[in-house]
């Protein structure tokens, strides 16, 4: 078993409802408005469905969802890799407030809905009433099928997106080859009049700075020669002042040792001092007057203003223009070699054609198979004599999703060729037919808990029963949950849950129970169409139980 228990607080109708729910077979039953789909409604919200204001019970300031999973083993590595708990039981809580605003928690902690979606597929298999719809759609039939046949198509997706952009680049660059033969001319124009300066990063700025230097020179170094005499060859200097101050405190530091402070901070000074003329001496032996460099450096910057005026850039833009004509000469050269592009878009379509392969041998092995497995469910669903056949329909160019157009194909009785099951099908039959597929793949998931909302839709009698017992099957291996208005499907149930509705003042509430042994025979004996307490409906509903 896998969903051990729903929690609903101010949910649509529901007022406020706890309900445990046991492994096997599960129906839902009540009368028309009561609310039947009200648990697989809010099922789907804990499972990270889209929802509005519009789920929060009138008068409320918010709903509230809880959902309780047995843990899956499988699921504790994805758990850790998200930073979630890991409890014995999985725990999925999410409220929804009158502004439409949503908070989600994954065993009591913070979790947004992409990863509650991301559980959701581990967790339940939902079916819905109108199944049956989405076997005119083609996508929604190839999907089945791979689903059926184990097929992921996401490395044929990015074969395929990898295959066109080659091909579109080749067909692009033979279409333009006059052009990119023009540009690459121009391209390599322009970088050969940029390598006569072979601009660098950063070196326009590096530049102004040598040439401001070298243009003040005579004025750096009088600053130079100002600051050393004041410091150290003047009489007084900054040097001998300070010395004459640190001597004469060092003199009567014996008698007060409050001195040593200012000795301190005197000898740090001093040594300061003699640092920078240091310096300064260096400083002026390296810099000297050079009218050769400083004319040099006017006709380097010379010649970057001019290129920068003839290509309307600013001269500090002129290295990054540099490298990006210098890329996309490459890339014009490289589309101008056109059997290089031939030879990548070729690989590229050996991949692709290969991953199509692998697609197209697993669909031709699982076809088959499903047609088989669906006409043998048809043959107890009241289609004697039906048969169902996937057929696959070789396309004039791949797609991402491979070769094959998927179509379901169906004869309603023996004797008549099988056509397309949108056009020869019934509303009844296309129910029986998403039916029997369903219970087929079911068969194959890996969901614990498989959910069918009213897929038994327009039938009735002896397959209905027939749908029952399936569904029961289902429920040996698998937790079932179904939504039902069928007395036949509602008997089989291992366990029978009524909805009911009341009202609560001026307010109409919903309320979900598991009934008593005495109360399904009401139940199912209302559910039949004659009054709850006829003796001949009873009777009739305790025939239906006990078969």
């Amino acid at each position: 078993m896998s969903l051990r228990r729903i929690v609903l607080r101010d949910f649509v109708i529901v007022q406020s409802l706890d309900l445990d729910l046991d492994s096997g077979f599960s129906v839902l039953t009540g009368e028309t408005g009561a609310g039947k789909s009200i648990l697989i409604d809010a099922l789907q919200l804990a499972l990270g469905a889209r929802a509005d204001s519009g789920v929060v019970r009138e008068g409320a300031a918010r709903c509230e969802i809880a959902a309780e999973f047995d843990a899956l083993p499988a699921l504790t590595p994805w758990l850790e890799e998200q930073g979630f708990p890991v409890e014995d039981t999985l725990l999925l809580r999410r409220t929804v407030d009158t502004e439409g605003r949503s908070r989600a928690w994954i065993n009591g902690s913070a979790a947004t809905m992409t990863q509650l979606k991301a559980l959701a597929k581990s967790l339940v298999d939902i079916h819905g009433q109108h199944a049956w719809q989405s076997l005119t759609r083609a996508d929604a039939v190839r999907e089945l099928l791979d689903a059926y046949a184990g097929v992921d198509t996401t490395a044929a997706h990015q074969g395929w997106t990898a295959w066109r952009s080659k091909r579109k680049t080749l067909e692009t660059a033979t279409e333009r080859q006059n052009t990119l033969q023009q540009e690459s001319e121009r391209l390599a124009w322009q970088i050969a009049e940029l390598d006569k300066i072979t601009p660098l990063p950063d070196e326009w700025a590096e530049l102004n700075a040598q040439h401001s230097r070298l243009a003040h020179a005579q004025a750096l170094l009088d600053a130079v020669q100002v600051a050393v005499s004041a410091l150290d060859d003047d009489e007084p200097s900054a040097g001998s002042l300070l010395h004459r101050a640190l001597t004469a405190l060092q003199a009567q530091a014996h008698i007060e040792p409050q001195f040593a402070d200012a000795i301190e901070a005197l000898e740090a000074a001093l040594a300061g001092v003699q640092d920078t003329v240091h310096s300064l001496h260096q400083y002026a032996r390296r810099t000297e007057q050079d009218p050769a460099s400083l004319e040099a450096l006017d006709e380097r910057l010379s010649q970057w203003v001019s290129l920068a005026r003839r290509y309307r850039r600013p001269p500090e833009e002129l290295a990054d223009l540099h490298a990006q004509w210098k890329t996309d000469l490459i890339r014009v050269d490289q589309a101008l070699d056109l059997a290089a592009l031939q030879r990548d878009e070729r690989q590229a379509w050996q991949a692709f054609s290969a991953t199509l392969q692998t697609l197209t041998k697993k669909r031709q092995q699982a076809a088959p198979k499903l047609s088989k497995a669906v006409t043998e469910t048809m043959q107890s669903l009241g289609m004697q004599g039906g048969r169902f056949e996937v057929s696959l329909q070789r396309l004039e160019e791949p797609q991402a999703e491979g070769w094959e157009q998927v179509e379901f194909l169906v004869a309603g009785h023996n004797g008549v060729t099988p056509r397309p099951v949108g056009r020869v099908a019934s509303g009844g039959e296309l129910s029986r037919i998403a039916l029997a597929i369903s219970v087929v793949t079911s068969r194959l998931g890996q969901a614990p808990t498989l959910i069918f909302d009213e897929v038994d839709s327009g039938i009735g009698g002896a397959v209905a029963h027939t749908v029952g017992q399936l569904l029961r099957q289902l429920g040996v291996d698998r937790q079932v949950l179904a939504v039902t208005h069928l007395p036949q499907v509602a008997a089989c149930a291992d366990q029978h849950l009524l909805v009911s509705k009341q009202q609560a003042g001026a307010q109409t509430v919903s309320t979900v129970k598991a009934i008593t042994p005495q109360g399904r025979v009401s139940e199912l004996a209302r559910m039949l169409g004659g009054s709850a307490a006829s003796e001949v409906s009873l009777a009739h509903a305790r025939e239906l139980l006990a078969n």
